[in-house]
Order: structure tokens, then C-alpha cells, then sequence
């Protein structure tokens, strides 16, 4: 099997998240024979090419990051240049993102699924896991503990060729924290976190306070 892989972050390599992990999963992917070729949708001097790849293959899966809307800016921009494939593909992501609990990324997943159809594409499923917000800021051994566990899912896919097992499924982690764990972050935020969000804010020269609200 072949696959063509499109990271669709707008970071440039140096600091994708998205890129990180999929060092992580095509290692595994490879594992039994499968090629890859994988291209950034952050460089747009590779948009044309990425486009002639899209037409010629039939694996494609497409890794994102989900901010706070659902496909970044950038990657939304670039898919509203492609045409309806009539042939025979299929469309599979990675959607990333610092949000730990999988309740958040459920509509962003919703959509993708939506969007293989409206791209003509059978759907190959969605791979969904938050907490990935720090993997770029971490030193080499604890980054691997976070993004060393997509080596196992590329296995999978590189086995299944989608991510619709239950193994794919379960690979999301918490659908939504404990009470009690959701009241102590609740207190993290509103106290140490605000306090380092502010010395942050102070030093890159804002002046406002981070709750201004000039429209209001």
C-alpha cells in the first residue's frame, strides 16, 4: 500500500505538532512494507504538487491540528481548491489537538467525515487524540512518551488501511474527565495558570488585561 500524507498544519515544519506525530506514525506504517510520501500544506510552493498527488493516488490521509475551529485557515484554503473525485479513494485523518478530553474533538471528527463525501472520497475513519498541546516544547525522551504511541496506530492503519477498529476507537483516551479532575483543573486555571498567562502576556508588552473586552 501506498499512502500520500498531507500535514495539514499552518506551522511550518520546525514547529508542527502535527509533523512530530507523524514521524512517530509512519514509522510503524512502514513496518510492513507500506510507502509513503508526505507533504506541507505550510509550504505553498507545494500546493500544485500536492494537488497532482491527490489526483494520482488512492490512500490519503490528512493530518490536522484542531485549534478552535475545526480545519485550520490555511488547510481550509487549500481544500476549497480541489475538484470532486469520481474515482475510486480513500480519504482517512489525524485530528490533534491540547484538548485532552475526546468530547472536544467529537464535532471536529463529525465533519471530517462529512467532508470525505463532499471531496468524493470513502471515508477511512478519523484517528482522535488531545494532550498534544506541549510535544514541540518538550525535551526528546518525554516528547517520545507522548507521540511514541502513534508508532502502534500506524501499525494498525499500515495493516487495515483505516482507522475504523476498535483499537483506532479506543486510541482517543478520556471521552470526558471525572468530576473531581475537572474541579481541580478548574482551580489550576483560575489561579497558577492565569497568574503565568499574565507574566507571559506583561512580557511580550501587552497592556490590556487578558479579560479586556473592548467590544463589549
Amino acid at each position: 500500500m501506498h499512502v500520500m500524507i498531507i500535514n495539514g498544519s499552518p506551522r511550518v515544519k520546525q514547529f508542527s505538532n502535527t509533523d512530530k506525530i507523524l514521524e512517530e506514525f509512519t514509522k510503524g506504517m512502514c513496518e510492513n512494507g507500506t510507502t509513503f510520501e508526505q507533504y506541507e500544506i505550510s509550504d505553498r510552493r507545494q500546493w500544485d504538487a500536492i494537488r497532482e498527488a491527490y489526483y494520482q493516488n488512492e490512500n490519503i490521509l490528512i493530518a490536522l491540528p484542531l485549534y478552535v475551529e475545526c480545519i485550520p485557515g490555511l488547510l481550509m484554503e487549500f481544500l476549497e481548491t480541489l475538484h470532486h473525485r469520481e474515482d475510486k479513494v480513500r480519504l482517512s485523518f489525524i485530528l490533534q489537538s491540547g484538548f485532552a478530553e475526546g468530547i472536544q474533538l467529537r464535532c471536529g471528527e463529525a465533519y471530517l467525515e462529512k467532508l470525505a463525501g463532499r471531496l468524493g472520497c470513502e471515508y477511512g475513519g478519523t484517528l482522535v487524540k488531545g494532550d498534544n498541546f506541549s510535544i514541540r516544547l518538550l525535551g526528546e525522551e518525554q516528547r517520545k512518551k507522548v507521540t511514541g504511541p502513534y508508532e502502534n496506530m500506524g501499525r494498525e492503519f499500515g495493516k487495515q488501511g483505516n482507522f475504523l477498529s476498535d483499537t483506532c476507537r479506543s486510541f482517543t483516551g478520556p471521552e470526558v474527565f471525572p468530576a473531581y479532575v475537572r474541579w481541580m483543573l478548574s482551580l489550576i486555571f483560575q489561579t497558577f495558570a492565569k497568574k503565568g498567562f499574565n507574566r507571559f502576556a506583561k512580557s511580550w508588552g501587552c497592556k490590556e488585561p487578558l479579560d479586556y473586552k473592548p467590544y463589549e
